[in-house]
């Protein structure tokens, strides 16, 4: 039986495939298309594809009975033109695996090959393909699909690559791995006026600075802090390039980020509440509009041991992280509605960062992944 360092050469010459052709999120096909005939070579005993739009569930079952274990990855590309020039570049111009979701995927085929030479002993790994995290609609388009919803998984787990942390490094977090992170948009309705009697009009100008202003008092950069948020503005218009016109609409969008579910929660309504007043003392109509809506990654405590207890069988080296990391990850869903756990694999220190036009996933790390997730499966089924 052929072992996974064998199988490594080709699953590094598969996740290469993958970076040369990302697809954006929801759009999917020809990548989910790869997965399914990478599979082929290592049947699962049950397959379902177009979960959630372009999604794909692989299941593999024991000979007893036993919990049911999800592995998830992701299948999109970002929005970001490649600078890199090695042979397996980007061949779409302003696409680019840069978050390596590549590696994540090469990380569950891995996987996918260790349980078809040695089928779990005990419950079922269900892995997941999921489409469009990074615009943070796949994970709830996944849930909501009848197809997924027959599988009740005890457990869910996902991993991330981490540039800035030593290779094969595994970093762990109690409570939030990631935070709660969405924006808003808030658009201002006001009325038009001559710019030489901008008093017969109502210009949203100073409403939208004083946005700004009382936005940005609701800061709270310190980590450790419970009420931890960042709130980043993103964008702003007024008005028309018009000079003999004083401005009547305007808009103007904010990224929020939280540690908590339940602190977003509190924030964003103040936020509306402040909006609302806002928009009432400058006369203006107001609309407001949340999007992109990533929940916070809350891991639960006995999945977390398990990816302790795993690291350390293994002889890996982990990192016990203090404060969460400031990003979002839509597998916060899962966690919200399963016993689940995300962890990061060190993507090594020199490693540029992710989003960044030049990233690339470090082969180096998929057997670390692959042998973790696997681990991981033994030990749930072992404690029960």
């Amino acid at each position: 039986m052929e072992n996974l360092n064998q199988r490594l050469e080709s699953l590094i010459r598969f996740r290469k495939e993958l970076h040369k052709n990302p697809e954006l999120s929801g759009k999917e096909i020809e990548t989910a298309k790869r997965i399914v005939s990478f599979f082929e070579q290592y049947p699962p005993d049950e397959m379902q594809t177009n979960v959630g739009g372009t999604g794909i569930i692989a299941v593999y079952k024991g000979a007893e009975e036993g919990k049911s274990i999800l592995f998830r990855c992701e299948l999109d590309a970002l929005p970001i033109k490649e600078t890199n020039s090695f042979e397996h570049k980007s061949v779409k111009n302003t696409i680019s695996h840069k978050c390596g979701h590549d590696g994540h995927m090469a990380i569950l085929c891995g996987l996918a090959s260790e349980l078809h030479h040695q089928r779990p002993e005990k419950g079922n790994v269900i892995l997941l393909f999921q489409p469009a995290e990074e615009n943070g609609s796949g994970a709830e388009k996944v849930a909501n699909d009848d197809n997924f919803k027959n599988y009740k998984p005890d457990y869910v787990f996902a991993l991330h690559n981490l540039p800035g942390f030593t290779k094969n490094q595994i970093v762990v977090k109690d409570g939030t791995f990631s935070c709660a992170v969405k924006s808003m948009i808030i658009r201002l309705q006001g009325k038009i006026a001559h710019a030489a009697e901008p008093e017969n009009g109502i210009n949203p100008a100073l409403a939208i600075a004083s946005i700004i202003q009382q936005f940005d008092k609701k800061n709270q950069v310190d980590k450790t802090k419970p009420n931890f948020s960042i709130l980043t503005p993103i964008y702003i218009s007024l008005g028309e390039k018009a000079y003999g016109v004083s401005a009547g609409k305007g808009e103007v969008h904010f990224t929020i980020r939280c540690q908590t579910n339940k602190e977003m929660e509190r924030l964003s309504k103040k936020l509306e509440n402040l909006t609302e007043e806002i928009a009432k003392k400058y006369q203006l109509e107001f609309k407001i509009k949340w999007t992109e809506s990533f929940q916070a990654n809350e891991n639960n405590a006995d999945a977390n041991n398990f990816i302790k207890n795993a690291s350390k069988i293994l002889g890996l080296n982990v990192l016990e992280k203090d404060t969460p990391f400031s990003w979002g990850e839509d597998f916060g869903l899962f966690t919200q509605l399963y016993n689940g756990a995300m962890f990061g694999l060190g993507a090594g220190k020199d490693s540029p960062a992710l989003h960044h036009s030049d990233y690339d996933f470090p082969d180096e790390i998929i057997s670390t992944g692959v042998k973790l997730f696997h681990q991981i499966s033994k030990e749930i089924n072992h404690a029960h």
